[in-house]
């Protein structure tokens, strides 16, 4: 019998599947501090430990500067170590981002992308991983509760690779996706471990074998640390396929770092990030039927930005929508949308291009917004150029 017949399908939220998935991944230590709308990851894994179904060190922190603080730590002596957060968690963690990626730990950390204050809102948008998509970290992005299994297995295996010993952010859309129930396959727990093997962190603290961790950098050092932090994160996206060419062939599901949805002939190719791929998707097929030729384009490996695929696949498209669930202020338009923008000069491939911030705070995205945006797409086409460079889409004049 083939592995994929083995799998189960179990009907689990977005949240509950990252906590099955850590818990399949037979972690060490996990630390916690509860912030909506990710508390039920860590709140199924603190069942676990306590009905003893995970031998693990589940630590309740004060905070989340605290809980992030906690797996670097932990990481350095070896353990597997997961944490989870949102919103203005993260943001309180941002100082200890910089230091886990610096110090290489490979820790895995779930983000239920939630809007940031203020005003208080507790719903989705990427403002707080936008915040930090510069801090040295591997940042996936789930379309799906099943992905947000998938991706939490594959970042396990890709941030305990001794080629690259990064931490690894997997981002779901809040309550989106974190509170949505979907059909889920889940592996074996035998084939899991046998993926992830064992964590063989090769500086782990030894108290007869006495390191330096955290040391002070003058100006005479701190450029080379920083550049080697460069040069592991260019390695770190084939590293990643080669791992996830190794989990297609266990799970039948094959996660390339953009995921590419009939753009080999697309003449308008959407570009986003999570949960409303799938909705782009199923207008695109829809406007296929019409004969126009429509495209999507996921990203799941946002950093490292896959620049040379990126360019693959849009350089014989005409017009380019880039969706972004967030806005960087006094800037050029949202962080997605300059990356596209930035990649498209760098390898002067011009084409028409517009930038629509969607979806702030939670504001739901319809087939009709996507149908719309489309449309908007194909006039561009057909004028030449878009009416403006940003759009802020659905906001209420």
């Amino acid at each position: 019998m083939s592995l994929v017949k083995q799998i189960r399908m179990v009907a689990l939220t977005g949240n509950e599947a990252i906590a099955y998935a850590v818990k399949q991944a037979n972690v060490d230590v996990i630390a916690a501090y509860p912030i909506t709308p990710q508390t039920i990851i860590v709140e199924r894994l603190s069942k676990y430990v306590a009905d003893g179904e995970l031998e693990a060190a589940f630590i309740q922190a004060e905070s989340e500067h605290s809980a992030l603080s906690i797996c670097i730590g932990a990481a350095l002596t070896g353990a597997r170590t997961f944490t989870s957060t949102a919103s203005q968690g993260l943001a309180l963690m941002h100082e200890v981002l910089h230091i886990a990626s610096s110090m290489r730990a490979p820790i895995v950390m779930a983000v239920a992308n939630r809007a940031l204050n203020s005003p208080l809102n507790i719903h989705c948008d990427h403002s707080d991983i936008m915040n930090a998509r510069d801090t040295g970290w591997i940042h996936l992005f789930a379309n799906n509760v099943q992905q947000a299994y998938d991706l939490t297995l594959i970042a396990f295996r890709l941030s305990e690779d001794l080629d690259v010993l990064l931490p690894t952010s997997i981002n779901l859309d809040g309550f989106i996706l974190t509170h949505s129930v979907e059909p889920v396959e889940v592996l074996p727990d035998e084939d899991v471990r046998n993926f992830l093997g064992e964590n063989r962190y090769p500086y782990e603290i030894d108290f007869n074998k006495p390191l330096a961790y955290g040391v002070m950098a003058l100006p005479d050092t701190y450029m080379e640390f920083r550049k080697q932090l460069y040069e592991v994160l260019k390695s770190a996206p084939r590293i990643y396929d080669e791992i996830a060419e190794e989990y297609a062939k266990i799970s039948g599901r094959r996660y390339g770092k953009l995921l590419p949805y009939f753009t080999e002939d697309a003449e308008v190719i959407v570009i986003a990030l999570g949960s409303s791929v799938e909705t782009l998707k199923y207008v695109a097929k829809r406007l296929r039927r019409e004969g126009l030729k429509a495209g999507v384009l996921g990203i799941t490996m946002y950093r490292p930005f896959p620049e040379e695929e990126l360019v693959e696949i849009l350089s014989k498209a005409k017009v380019v929508v880039v969706m972004d669930r967030a806005y960087s202020y006094g800037g050029v338009g949202g962080p997605l949308y300059t990356d596209v923008l930035s990649t498209l000069y760098k390898n002067d491939l011009k084409i028409t291009i517009a930038d629509f911030i969607y979806g702030l705070g939670g504001r739901d995205f319809k087939i009709s917004d996507a149908e719309e945006i489309f449309k908007k797409a194909f006039r561009a086409l057909e004028k030449g150029s878009f009416d403006q460079d940003i759009y802020w889409w659905g906001v209420k004049e």
